[in-house]
C-alpha cells in the first residue's frame, strides 16, 4: 500500500491523508484516468482530518473527510466544465480555487504555496490540452505509418532501378579534342610595312596578335614582341 501512494509525497504532504485518500480513490477512477497530482491542506491549527484536492487527466475531485475520517465526501468536475483556475497566496498557505461554465465557485484553503503552485501548474496543462489536443487517434498513426513505409518502399525501388541502369549502361566519360582555327592578322594588301599601314590598321593587328595568344597559338613573349613593334608605330 506504501508504495501505492508513496509518489505523491513529492512536496510534503500529509502521509496518513495521502494514504487515506488514495485507498477510496481506485474505485472511483475511471477506465483510462490516472492521478496526476495530490494536494493535502494544512491549516495553522493541527487537523487531524484535512481537506484535499486530486487532479486527474480527466478531472478535479475535493475531498472533504466526515464523521471522524470514517467517511468521505467527494465533489468532482471534469476539465470541460472548467473555465478558470486561480491560486491566491496568504501569509499562512495559498487557496486555490477555479470556476465552471455554470458559474459554480470552488475552492480550498491553506494548501501549502509549493502545493497551490503545482496543481495550478498542472490545471493549466490539462485546460490546454483540451483547448488544443494534438496526440492522434491509434487509427491515424496507423495511416501515417502506412504512408511512410510506402513512401520507403518507393524510395528502395526507384534506387535499385538507377543501380541496376548504372550496371547495364556504365558511365563513359566523353573525350574530345577542342580545336581553334588560327586567327589571322589581317594581313594589308600585297607587302605593305607596318610603316605604311594606318593606325586602324595597326590596332586591327594588334587585336589579332592578342586572340592568337589568348588561344594559346602563339607565347606571351612573341605577343610582346609584335606588340611592341607595332606600337611603335601609332
Amino acid at each position: 500500500m506504501k508504495e501505492q501512494f508513496k509518489k505523491f509525497l513529492n512536496e510534503e504532504q500529509d502521509p496518513k491523508a495521502i494514504e487515506k485518500i488514495t485507498s477510496k480513490l481506485n474505485d472511483l477512477l475511471m477506465k483510462g484516468e490516472e492521478i496526476g497530482y495530490i494536494a493535502v491542506q494544512k491549516k495553522p491549527a493541527i487537523t487531524v482530518f484535512p481537506d484535499s484536492i486530486v487532479l486527474t487527466n480527466k478531472r478535479i475531485i475535493i475531498c472533504k473527510p466526515k464523521n471522524l475520517g470514517l467517511s468521505m465526501d467527494f465533489t468532482d468536475y471534469t476539465w470541460d466544465e472548467i473555465v478558470g483556475t486561480f491560486v491566491k497566496e496568504n501569509i499562512l498557505g495559498s487557496e486555490f480555487s477555479f470556476s465552471t461554465k455554470t458559474d459554480i465557485q470552488a475552492s480550498i484553503d491553506y494548501i501549502p504555496k509549493i502545493q497551490a503552485r503545482k496543481i495550478f501548474t498542472y490545471a493549466k496543462e490539462q485546460l490546454d490540452i483540451l483547448k488544443n489536443p494534438t496526440v492522434a487517434t491509434p487509427v491515424v498513426e496507423a495511416i501515417q505509418a502506412e504512408e511512410f513505409e510506402t513512401e520507403d518502399e518507393i524510395e528502395e525501388v526507384e534506387t535499385e532501378e538507377v543501380t541496376s541502369f548504372a550496371e547495364i549502361m556504365p558511365a563513359v566519360t566523353p573525350s574530345y579534342t577542342e580545336t581553334f582555327e588560327p586567327i589571322q592578322p589581317q594581313a594589308p594588301t600585297g607587302d605593305r610595312k607596318l610603316s605604311e599601314l594606318s593606325k586602324e590598321e595597326l590596332f586591327d593587328k594588334l587585336q589579332n596578335y592578342k586572340k592568337l595568344l589568348d588561344n594559346g597559338l602563339i607565347m606571351q613573349g612573341e605577343y610582346d614582341t609584335f606588340k611592341k613593334e607595332i606600337l611603335s608605330y601609332m
